[in-house]
């Protein structure tokens, strides 16, 4: 994958912009509370899913007022595409899980394959407690059948990008999300 093959300037001249800087930022605060509310004295691991809960997670983490530990996963089904394939494992966590609450952290619940993942793992690692936060839920009747604890916002059945989700692995830095034209 060559991303000069696909610009990103030509994606965004064709695109639809979902959700702007001011909505998102609305609702990364309402998720932060809504975690601190969920969450007990005790803390949790707040665990990133690599690359594309980048952005979100340093967002959230700064609004949570519980105590957190960090550490990150690295597991991928897209290695660059827009269509994701069998799950690829490229770093698990380095921080014990065990007895633990779990925060994990990523960009978009879209299928689910990933996160249910990763959740498994968790649980086998023997965390107490999983709690999933998603900035997007990608709502229809494909993938497996997880649910987020805690959704920032809603998008369109179509592919999104933006503020962690890549075009070709482009665009992650973008302060709103868009879909790409139909």
């Amino acid at each position: 994958m060559n991303p000069s093959d696909h610009p990103l300037a030509a994606a965004l001249q064709g695109a639809d912009l979902i959700h702007d800087s001011a909505t998102l930022d609305a609702a990364i605060s309402r998720m932060a509370a809504e975690i601190d509310r969920s969450l007990d004295a005790s803390g949790a691991v707040l665990l990133t899913i690599m690359q594309g809960g980048l952005p979100f997670a340093g967002q959230l983490a700064t609004r949570i007022a519980t105590p957190l530990l960090f550490d990150y996963v690295h597991a991928t089904r897209y290695r660059g595409e827009t269509s994701g394939g069998e799950l690829h494992w490229i770093r698990r966590p380095k921080v014990a899980l065990t007895g633990r609450t779990v925060l994990l952290v990523d960009d978009i619940l879209d299928e689910g394959h990933t996160l249910d993942a990763v959740r498994a793992w968790c649980l086998d690692e023997g965390a107490a407690r999983v709690l999933i936060a998603v900035l997007c839920r990608k709502p229809h009747g494909r993938g497996v059948s997880i649910a987020a604890d805690f959704v920032g916002v809603e998008v369109p059945d179509r592919y999104v990008f933006g503020y962690g989700m890549d075009y070709y692995e482009q665009g992650r830095n973008l302060p709103a999300i868009y879909a790409l034209g139909q």
